[in-house]
């Protein structure tokens, strides 16, 4: 004859309590001073006459904060199509070559004449072919954003960060792309002809949202770890 099994009082309890609940499921759906004690996170403690409609008034307000925060974050200002259609192009490139390129050709969707993908070396090119791949002097990232900074809006250098015909854009735009801990620093760049075509906030999320999601893509094609 098998013995049964001991158990010490607070598990004892907690097993007659587990039963209890299996067989008075019913009942105590309508215990709202129960339901309080149990799940005060969602029964806070106050007087539960009406189980029903207190979840439905409880819901109700809960749809109404979650309604607001949606309407809130669609007021805020959205990223412009030709964001969305280059980062959805950098998502569905097939080789490493056509990622650059879709970077290297993006100018025109922001506005711009011209852009390139800089890398800081000594030598040889970039291992990516292209017109749009220059190899910059080592020490010029940090020369033209600072020691962290992630991006800059330029007057001058394009001929510098974009090559023969970079001096005619009056204006600039430059984002560090931080790849990783032992590849060269790049940057990503835009040149327009006209003055002022990169001021505004709206326009520097817009940049700085596709420079990041190029760093990304590159990183994947790299196989290098997340930063």
């Amino acid at each position: 004859m098998d013995r049964a099994v001991s158990l010490d009082p607070a598990q004892a309890a907690a097993e007659a309590v587990k039963a209890y609940v299996r067989l008075n499921r019913a009942r105590l759906a309508g215990d709202g001073e129960l339901l309080a004690m149990l799940l005060p996170e969602r029964f806070d403690g106050a007087e539960v006459r009406d189980l029903q409609r207190f979840v439905i008034e409880r819901l109700a307000t809960e749809n109404a904060a979650l309604k607001a925060e949606r309407e809130g974050l669609s007021r805020k200002p959205g990223l412009g199509e030709g964001v969305r259609r280059l980062v959805l192009d950098l998502v569905d490139a097939r080789t490493f070559e056509e990622a650059i390129g879709v970077a290297v050709e993006s100018a025109t969707m922001f506005g711009a004449d011209r852009a390139a993908l800089c890398v800081e070396g000594e030598g040889a090119p970039p291992p990516v072919g292209g017109s749009g791949v220059r190899l910059i002097a080592p020490g010029l990232t940090a020369a033209l954003l600072g020691r962290d900074g992630s991006g800059a809006i330029l007057s001058s250098g394009g001929e510098i960060l974009l090559g023969p015909g970079g001096s005619e854009c009056k204006s600039l735009a430059a984002f560090r792309l931080r790849i990783g801990g032992d590849t060269p620093a790049a940057i990503y760049v835009l040149g327009a002809k006209a003055s002022g075509c990169f001021e505004g906030e709206e326009t520097a999320s817009d940049l700085g949202f596709f420079a990041r999601a190029l760093e990304r893509a590159i990183r994947a094609w790299l196989d290098l770890p997340k930063r």
